[in-house]
């Protein structure tokens, strides 16, 4: 394994528990939501009876708001963040990031009254059910987006598949259902446009917020906690020698690539992606990539996009949520056999 040098402190088990529960408490909404709108809870065989299918969607339900609530518990225990139990429940009151994560507690609400009112169904009526029912789907796309804004990991690669296949398989369950129900109506017509327009619009949104570069300060992050991200960073200039190991993917159907280094040092963590057309020779002809730097805490205190890259010299113009920018250079040498990098890392304030 390649060790990792820890600056700042390492994450808490809170820290991991967060992202863990908040991540499945996603996928849970979206496995209910493909049952729901899917009309799944209507299916019977003899082998698998309508009974059971609904109490599958219900379970589901009751588990996804059990991994909130861990997310929830998690996150106050943390403490690195400052939000409170009642943020969980009273929407854009909390001191970290108050619009996104009061989405989050938007999500929470709306899951809240549809565990209610099912339980109290009887009292309710169906009707009222019903459209309360229709409208916690809501806590879907609420939840999706909460992720996004106020996540530490909505520029990880792992995580915009995520959310890109868990919006996929919503998209198709919804159109499925659009199309095989009755005739088209200009109703179902806004359905299906609606269905195809907000990923769009979340995507644009994302693509101009939480996938650039300093989303954290424009996002309401406390500015204490932006400077602790890079207080235990060295100030510019500093030089030093960096390890790590390299991964490169197959290509895909068109012959692209994707390459990441995960690189150590005695001042920070360093992570390189690149991707681009594999090349004769075991090579990659390199169309664009990125550059973060900072602590195993905060892998991406810093990040920016290539600038230049000659052979395994490469340099990047690095910044962090206040804006504050560092220019970054690496002279790598890299053993493709073992996927061994060895290598220094010069950094200088940038302009300078």
């Amino acid at each position: 394994m390649t060790p990792v040098v820890a600056l700042g402190g390492s994450p808490s088990a809170y820290w991991y528990l967060t992202r863990g529960t908040g991540v499945v408490a996603l996928l849970l909404l979206t496995l209910v939501v493909v049952l729901g709108v899917s009309g799944v809870t209507r299916w019977k065989t003899e082998r698998l009876p309508r009974f059971v299918v609904a109490g599958l969607h219900r379970n589901l339900t009751l588990l996804a708001l059990v991994f909130i609530a861990a997310h929830v518990v998690t996150t106050v225990a943390d403490g690195y963040a400052p939000v409170r139990l009642r943020d969980a429940v009273i929407p854009f009151a909390s001191g970290y990031r108050p619009f996104w994560v009061g989405l989050g507690a938007v999500a929470f609400d709306l899951l809240l009254a549809l565990t209610v009112t099912s339980l109290l169904r009887a009292r309710v009526g169906l009707r009222t059910w019903r459209a309360l029912h229709w409208l916690a789907y809501a806590a879907w796309p609420v939840a999706l987006v909460h992720s996004l804004g106020s996540g530490s990991d909505a520029r990880v690669g792992w995580m915009k598949l995520f959310g890109l296949a868990c919006t996929a398989v919503v998209v198709a369950a919804v159109l499925r259902r659009l199309a095989t129900g009755t005739p088209w109506t200009a109703q179902r017509v806004a359905a299906a446009a609606a269905t195809l327009l907000v990923p769009l619009g979340v995507l644009v949104w994302y693509r101009g917020g939480p996938g650039k570069p300093g989303w954290a300060s424009r996002s309401g992050t406390p500015a204490a906690l932006l400077a602790a991200k890079v207080a235990a960073l060295p100030s510019p200039p500093f030089s030093s020698e960096v390890h790590g190991r390299l991964v490169q993917s197959r290509p895909d159907a068109t012959g692209t690539v994707t390459v990441g280094i995960d690189l150590v040092s005695r001042v920070g963590t360093t992570r390189v992606w690149l991707r681009g057309q594999s090349v004769a020779g075991g090579g990659v002809l390199v169309r664009d990539g990125r550059i973060s730097f900072g602590t195993t805490a905060v892998p991406n205190a810093y990040v920016g996009t290539l600038a230049s890259l000659d052979g395994s010299r490469m340099t990047a113009v690095l910044r962090n949520g206040a804006g504050t920018a560092l220019d970054v250079a690496l002279a790598l040498s890299i053993d493709r056999t073992s996927g061994k990098v060895a290598g220094v890392l010069t950094a200088t304030a940038d302009g300078a």
